[in-house]
């Protein structure tokens, strides 16, 4: 959630956030309205709680009825303001860094640096793997409809193998392993930031439980400390999650749709941090440089990308991409991503910590990463190390977890 305080006393900055990301500025002169609305409100709800008490006080009856009566009008139109304020609220995005490019979409995004040789040649991963029987579309889209697929094989070993370099990688820098929940309260996805993402029709809905099935595990490891208070010393909090993620990809029919790169169910190794305001930005750098030394030691050309604006995350004051090239496709394509959330989540959700200097209480800064998005690292993995009789190779990082150093095409 933005901090009010700031919309109020920079209302210019907050349209001017909006605008660069493509968005109308129509909904913060509704949010100001309302507010404004609301703040007068409050005020006479105040000053009639005072004059009742007066009232009371003094043993005046009559007046005392009165003003009960007014009150009690004043506290529901107070409840209705309130409610129509807090729909409007979670709908302003978090404002960029002044260091994010504008632009309008992906088009805007800057590539920051460029690290290995793609390979020029190369089948797509869906005919490699399809012979070699690792993944199966067909069958899936039988059982569960389109954009879902069964992993098989040495496909299905690679998928913990990845799992656990993740893990034994971040561990050893202090994270915190954790298997989270999949399933939150809507209440969660409120205050995650997450409403668009419910809004847009990406969330998958539990209705008879009233409950969301996460997007990524970000949306439940960062709510584990919600209306806590950490004590500074205790900062940074990093942890590492794995679990299995659900999105409907809203928005993207027609696009991507053999094969498991953009699909509904998904398996994800996800770095969240809680940090302090002042250690936010190097927090981000940090989360940068642990993926690309993921992807890098597993020998596979990418890129990093600054992304702009327009194609930006709603609660992120700056996010970066890495985008590993596809041989099969010719391109570059997403497979982590790093965010700085600043405070916006940990206003929505409570969390703070104790400033020892000061002994007041801050909000914390949130940052979440992709260690690994499961299925595009399969992807990765297929395509740039395909083997010219069909097989696949095993990236060397990999082979401590496996007892195979290739996939072999002759079975």
């Amino acid at each position: 959630m933005i901090d009010i305080n700031l919309v109020r006393e920079n209302p210019e900055l907050m349209k001017r956030a909006l605008k660069n990301r493509q968005m109308k500025t129509a909904l913060l002169d509704d949010f100001l309205s309302i507010d404004s609305e609301w703040r007068k409100l409050t005020q006479r709800v105040d000053e009639s709680r005072a004059e009742l008490k007066k009232a009371s006080e003094v043993r005046d009856i009559e007046q005392a009825k009165k003003v009960k009566i007014k009150l009690k009008e004043e506290e529901a139109d107070l409840t209705a303001l309130e409610s129509k304020r807090n729909e409007l609220v979670v709908k302003l995005p978090n404002i960029p860094d002044t260091a994010v490019p504008v632009g309008k979409d992906e088009s805007g995004n800057i590539v920051l640096k460029t690290v290995g040789k793609p390979r020029k040649d190369g089948s797509d991963y869906l005919s490699i793997a399809g012979k070699l029987g690792l993944i199966d579309t067909e069958r899936a889209a039988k059982v569960s409809g389109s954009r879902f697929g069964y992993i098989l094989r040495e496909a299905a070993l690679l998928e913990f193998a990845l799992v656990r370099f993740a893990f034994d990688t971040l561990t050893e820098e202090g994270f915190i392993p954790v298997v989270p929940p999949v399933m939150v309260k809507p209440e969660i996805m409120q205050g995650m930031g997450k409403g668009k993402f419910i809004a847009d029709g990406d969330a998958f809905a539990v209705s008879a439980d009233n409950l969301y099935l996460v997007g990524s595990s970000e949306h439940s490891i960062g709510p584990m400390h919600m209306g806590e208070v950490f004590v500074e010393e205790d900062l940074p909090r990093r942890y590492v999650g794995f679990s299995t993620c659900f999105r409907r990809e809203a928005g993207s029919y027609g696009k991507d749709t053999r094969g498991i790169l953009r699909v509904h169910q998904f398996d994800k190794v996800e770095m969240f941090s809680f940090v302090r305001p002042e250690d936010s930005k190097n927090e981000h750098e940090f989360l940068i440089s642990l993926q690309e030394r993921l992807v890098g030691d597993l020998g596979l050309p990418y890129h990093v990308l600054q992304v702009c604006t327009g194609d930006m995350g709603f609660g992120d004051l700056r996010q970066v991409d890495i985008e590993t090239w596809m041989p099969g496709e010719k391109r570059y394509r997403e497979t982590n991503s790093a965010s700085n959330v600043g405070d916006y989540q940990s206003r929505g959700l409570g969390i703070k910590f104790k400033r020892a200097s000061t002994g007041k209480s801050e909000y914390v800064h949130t940052l979440n990463g992709t260690a690994f998005a499961i299925g595009r690292m399969l992807i990765a993995i297929i395509e740039n190390y395909q083997t010219k009789d069909g097989g696949i190779e095993i990236p060397k990082a990999l082979r401590p977890y496996v007892d195979f150093s290739e996939i072999s095409a002759k079975k």
